[in-house]
């Protein structure tokens, strides 16, 4: 992290903000570029002074998260997590249409034990059926093992990297302060925001898109209707023409 340093006092260092200020551009640029193209960011953050601040920006964002402890595989081991989720939704669906009533009050009361457990867990990925186009960390040294599937998956990484830290890690580091809830707000802010347009972007694209393809169809459609139409119109003239 020597480079990203501006001095060090009475033991403490002191971040150069103009090299936070270069790197969170690229940062954002490239997550928005990501995110442009369809792809999701899954937000890691399990220290507890973040983990509030992580939810609400990839809520307000529509990407995905994780909050809680990172569990061994979630990546890596995809096929076992989304077989996790399935049972996790088909609780929900249990309780949305009463079947769970059907078991005796002891069995109800340990899988609604389950669904709490899956949901603490597997909430922020619900809907993620492939894995992420970037990853967001904050703290690489505590989310270490997440920083380590996505490395060996070849999925980028973005994060805030302090002074304990080795950027190298990651492909887009942000030195900052990972334990000041100030500064992890505030980087997560300006990253939510890029990302909120960039999806609003590519929604209105794809939407476009779509509605282009469905006039196209329809309107390949139209004269084969007419057609059929001229043909029966034809065929009934001719009846009524021929006589008896």
């Amino acid at each position: 992290m020597k480079p990203f340093i501006f001095d060090a006092r009475n033991g403490i260092h002191i971040i150069d903000l103009s090299k936070t200020l270069s790197q969170l551009e690229a940062a954002s640029n490239f997550l928005s570029e990501t995110v442009r193209k369809g792809n999701k960011v899954l937000f890691v953050g399990t220290k507890k002074q973040a983990q509030q601040a992580v939810k609400e920006t990839a809520k307000e964002c529509g990407q995905f998260f994780v909050t809680e402890r990172w569990l061994g595989g979630t990546l890596t081991n995809f096929a076992t997590i989304k077989r996790s989720i399935a049972r996790m939704k088909h609780i929900e669906k249990m309780e949305a249409d009463g079947t769970i009533n059907n078991y005796v009050k002891q069995e109800q009361s340990v899988i609604r034990r389950e669904a709490a457990r899956l949901m603490k867990f597997f909430d922020g990925i619900r809907s993620m059926e492939k894995h992420p186009g970037a990853m967001f960390v904050v703290d690489i040294k505590r989310e270490h093992n997440a920083v380590a599937e996505a490395r060996r998956l070849k999925i980028p990484v973005v994060a805030i990297v302090d002074t304990n830290c080795d950027p190298d890690l990651v492909d887009y580091p942000m030195a900052g302060n990972d334990d000041a809830i100030r500064s992890v707000r505030m980087i997560l802010a300006t990253i939510g925001q890029v990302i909120t347009q960039a999806q609003a972007e590519y929604e209105a694209k794809y939407g476009r898109r779509r509605n282009l393809e469905e006039a196209g169809t329809e309107a390949a459609a139209t004269p084969v209707h007419a057609a059929a139409l001229a043909t029966e119109a034809s065929s009934a003239t001719a009846a009524v023409a021929t006589p008896p």
